[in-house]
């Protein structure tokens, strides 16, 4: 790309409409533009990255035995009724009807369709397995889109769906697309963890998650500091430690907290409040209205809370919903004579002599346990804490924060019985076909590259994806040798297919070396005055330091730098 007369632009300022450091950077280097809220445009910049990454993406997948096809993107709803899901993504999907009122979606997901592709196919045994797979544009009503590419109401997914006969080759074709996106985020560059995940509206048996790494993300990913434990937080487990209090039982005592709502507030007048403060908050789980009981110092894990109850909605009552469901105020709601029923963390079981609210505005109990009160449902309900014990060896538990860019799905029958997925076995028996789904966020890796790989200058793309590989800077264009060598330079290595920018612009060379470092091209070639001598001078892009070299060598020096990348 000759930049002189080419689409290319970059901003000096940051952008104050974006939150993330990968979202900065790709607009002020020209990759993408936000065109509305969740909605961006891919400029030449930003849809050569997204093809370089799509291109690894179908290879990897081609290599592991998957066949590419196109779903459409709208989907008559009738699609998402059939297997029970309508209600599930609720505001989250883009509706809508045609002419003749038929109501359609645009899609989110599309494992129904899948469903339906492979029962054209599948009708013995012999039928099995394949997978197939897609890149395809999603829809998604975000309520709070973010944080640049990562919280998307349109983005670019790549989704694939094994078809198998039974458990031991789900397993099989599962290991087989891990291994795979293995390959893909090596080579993308990016630094993750897999983790154990909630399988959520997807569905099935296993939900993992190929997170990357960074200072900001959604998700919150749990390790640990003496084994390879990794979990996002949503599922979690907590260990109780302590199973047996030997403290005395204390009669429960109802005491006058004036405006003390909150934890702070009623510790003032209750010291021991500190440590022994049951919060109770007011839930509505699948539209009936449910106390929630846990420590004070704890968190409300909502995705384990919905499966305790094996729910699908689960909102947090408001102000007004609590006052009329259980005659009083915020911050004095008590498990003590509560008209609903109550759910407990398993935190609170073994807590003696704690503090509730009374039910009655500016009083609480104090000495409360556990008799004192009816638990009607009882699990683990909240979100680890630093520091926790480890699920599997005992050691400290810490956080990361992590950006989701692949999952992969042991869906199991689920979408198979919903749309009559079967196939006749070896003794003419009707069995359901097994599926499994696999999903890669493309704008997502290219933000958590961006996020990984920056410093204070721009990003740093790995010469994978970057959008060109060389940048060829000619110090003074009207200097007729340093054009000359530039123009030779720029077709040999197009002619040897790396993809190659001259900045052929009549700037400053100070705006096209920043210019460059924004953008991220992995090699830079500066072509001034040592022309003469047949010098130029070669930088990395994540080096301090350039070199200078012959004219003659450059192009062997840029192909062994390709390749040590590549490896």
């Amino acid at each position: 790309m000759r930049l002189k007369n080419s689409y290319f632009y970059t901003l000096r300022e940051d952008n104050k409409e974006e939150d993330s450091v990968s979202g900065n950077l790709l607009v002020r280097g020209g990759f993408v533009k936000k065109s509305s809220s969740g909605v961006y445009m891919y400029l030449p910049l930003g849809f050569k990255v997204l093809k370089n990454i799509e291109k690894i993406i179908r290879e990897e997948m081609d290599s592991s035995g998957a066949d590419e096809v196109l779903m459409p993107a709208l989907i008559n709803e009738e699609y998402f009724a059939k297997s029970n899901r309508l209600g599930s993504f609720g505001k989250e999907m883009f509706k809508l009807e045609d002419r003749f009122e038929k109501k359609y979606t645009l899609g989110p997901t599309h494992e129904e369709l899948f469903a339906v592709a492979a029962s054209m196919k599948v009708k013995s045994f012999k039928d099995l397995p394949f997978t197939l797979y897609q890149i395809q544009t999603k829809f998604r009503d975000e309520a709070r889109p973010r944080y640049g590419l990562l919280r998307l109401r349109e983005f670019m997914m790549k989704d694939a769906y094994s078809f198998d006969k039974d458990e031991n080759g789900l397993s099989e074709s599962y290991n087989t697309m891990f291994n795979a996106y293995k390959k893909i985020f090596g080579r993308l560059g990016i630094n993750y963890k897999i983790v154990r995940a909630d399988t959520g509206k997807m569905g099935g048996s296993l939900s993992e998650e190929f997170q990357a790494i960074t200072d900001i993300g959604e998700d919150t990913i749990v390790l640990c500091d003496k084994c390879d434990y990794a979990s996002n937080i949503e599922v979690c487990s907590t260990i109780i430690m302590d199973t047996e209090s030997k403290e005395k039982i204390l009669e429960k005592d109802l005491v006058y907290t004036p405006d003390a709502k909150t934890i702070e507030e009623v510790a003032k007048i209750l010291p021991e409040a500190n440590n022994k403060l049951v919060k109770s908050l007011i839930y509505k789980i699948d539209k009936k209205y449910y106390l929630v009981l846990l420590k004070g110092d704890s968190i409300v894990n909502e995705d384990k809370l919905a499966r305790l109850m094996n729910a699908n909605e689960v909102d947090l009552a408001t102000p007004e919903e609590i006052k009329k469901k259980v005659k009083t105020e915020t911050g004095f709601v008590g498990p003590i004579d509560i008209n609903i029923p109550v759910i407990m963390d398993n935190e609170v079981e073994v807590m003696t002599n704690f503090v509730v609210g009374a039910n009655k505005k500016d009083y609480h109990y104090k000495n409360v346990n556990l008799t004192d009160f009816n638990v009607d449902f009882k699990g683990d309900i909240r979100n680890v804490k630093e520091g926790d014990s480890c699920p599997e060896c005992g050691g400290k538990l810490y956080f990361k924060k992590g950006i989701e860019c692949g999952n992969t799905f042991k869906l199991g029958t689920k979408y198979s019985e919903s749309f009559d997925l079967k196939y006749l076995d070896s003794e003419n028996n009707l069995q359901p076909v097994y599926m499994g789904s696999y999903g890669i966020g493309l704008g997502r890796c290219l933000a958590a590259i961006v996020e990984q790989r920056n410093d204070e200058n721009g990003i740093i793309w790995p010469i994978s994806i970057a959008p060109y590989k060389v940048a060829i800077i000619v110090i003074d264009i009207l200097n007729v040798d340093q054009m000359d060598a530039a123009n030779h330079l720029y077709n040999e290595l197009r002619d040897l297919g790396i993809e190659t920018i001259l900045d052929d612009r009549d700037i400053r060379p100070g705006v096209k070396f920043n210019d460059m470092d924004l953008i991220g091209i992995p090699i830079r070639i500066t072509i001034g005055k040592k022309i003469v001598e047949h010098i130029i001078e070669l930088k990395k892009r994540n080096e301090e330091e350039s070199i200078e070299t012959s004219i003659f060598d450059v192009i062997y020096h840029i192909q062994d730098i390709i390749e040590e990348e590549n490896i």
